[in-house]
Parts: C-alpha cells; structure tokens; sequence
C-alpha cells in the first residue's frame, strides 16, 4: 500500500447526493438516479465520474453513522444546474491517493487497511475534508479488472 501524495485543487461538482450509512448502503440508489441525467450537466469537465464522501466530524466509521455521498462531475462553473441537482465545491488541500483495481467486493477491507494500517504508520492523519474515488476510463462496474483512485484527505501529524 503505497500511495501518492497529492495536492488536490479547488474544484466545482454538479451531482446528487443521498445520506446514509453503511449498514444501510444506498450507493446504488444515487448513482441509478444520477446516471441517466448527467447529460444534462452542460459545463462538465473532463468524462470522469466522482463518489464523494463527505463524513460528518470525528466520524467513527461505525456502521449506523451517517455520512452523505455524492455522484457527481467536476465542471467549469454554476451557471446552470439541472432541476435536482445540488452543487458543491472541495477546496484546495493534500490528498494520499490509492490506485485500487478489482470489483467493489474487495473494497470495504482495502479501505479498512488504508484507515488502520496505512494511515497510522504514516507521518499524516486524517483531514475534515470529503474522501472520494475518481471512476475514468478503467472503472468497470463489478468488473475484476476495474480500476479507480481513492483520495484520502491528509494533513501532517502534529
């Protein structure tokens, strides 16, 4: 488990977003509901795709804390949003980022040893910023060869 430390910049999304937990995981619902309409975003950048976490402070990771997820795109301004759609913005700040590569089945133990093996023994700790993977062109859904970066807000240990 190597990451890459990054600075990530102040970047403008235009998605929808759902609060729940993960003993009652609606990732699904979200993106069901966002897929059909991101054509409607008519100021996105790029063809990426973002599941953005934003945890609540001091999140406890336990499984009925809720936290709120988004499915969304970066794009150049907010000058239109389609009807249903919120708007958000992550400011500039360092992120470890994860390449992960495998089906979402893996995925709850990998971010498991990114939370309590990684991070720990680092020389960083967490940020009260949002966490979230970027889905490009190699993300397949339930596909054993997909592949997305997790960023994880950082900050050095004091």
């Amino acid at each position: 488990m190597n990451p890459t430390i990054k600075t990530f910049p102040n970047t403008k999304f235009i998605g929808k977003n759902l609060s729940f937990t993960y003993s009652d995981y609606r990732a699904f619902e979200l993106w069901s509901s966002f897929m059909p309409r991101r054509t409607e975003i008519q100021n996105s950048i790029g063809s990426e795709l973002y599941n953005i976490q934003i945890n609540p402070e001091n999140f406890d990771f336990h499984p009925n804390t809720p936290f709120v997820k988004w499915a969304a795109v970066p794009v150049s301004n907010f000058d239109f949003v389609p009807k249903g759609m919120k708007v958000l913005e992550i400011l500039e700040g360092l992120y470890a980022v994860f390449q992960y590569k495998g089906d979402q089945s893996n995925a709850p133990s990998f971010f498991n040893a990114i939370y309590t093996e990684w991070l720990p023994a680092s020389n960083y700790e967490l940020d009260q910023r949002p966490q979230f993977e970027i889905l490009g062109a190699k993300y397949k859904t339930n596909d054993p060869n997909s592949e997305e970066e997790i960023w994880i807000p950082i900050k050095l240990k004091i």
